[in-house]
């Protein structure tokens, strides 16, 4: 699953519109499709205003995997999302991988800076 995809389920399970994340990016509808769709590249920091319309981290969209959750809106109980049942260890997994994202985005974010601050 790429970079959009992982955006539109994302936005999907919140009820967004496209119009909706599009207006929070103040660009238009078909600007926001194309991103969604990978016609156009994310760059970081469209990616960090996209995951700040949508209430979550890069970190959660970058890790997102959209076999661990189902959107189940009839169901009172779970809120609207439920997290299949892993093991301990499958947790731990997940856990450490997303611990190396964040430390690799972190790397990633100082490495833009020091570019930046550069120029």
């Amino acid at each position: 699953m790429n970079l959009g995809q992982k955006i539109k389920k994302l936005r999907e399970l919140k009820d967004y519109t496209q119009q909706y994340v599009a207006e929070k990016l103040e660009i238009t509808q078909s600007s926001y499709s194309k991103l969604e769709t990978g016609t156009v590249d994310i760059p970081f920091s469209k990616l960090e205003e996209i995951a700040t319309a949508l209430g979550i981290s890069v970190e959660d969209i970058i890790s997102f995997n959209e076999n661990m959750v189902f959107n189940i809106k009839n169901n009172k109980k779970a809120n609207g999302l439920v997290i299949n049942q892993i093991s301990q260890n499958e947790k731990k997994l997940y856990d450490e991988y997303i611990e190396s994202l964040k430390v690799e985005n972190s790397y990633l974010k100082n490495m833009i800076d020091k570019l930046l601050d550069k120029k």
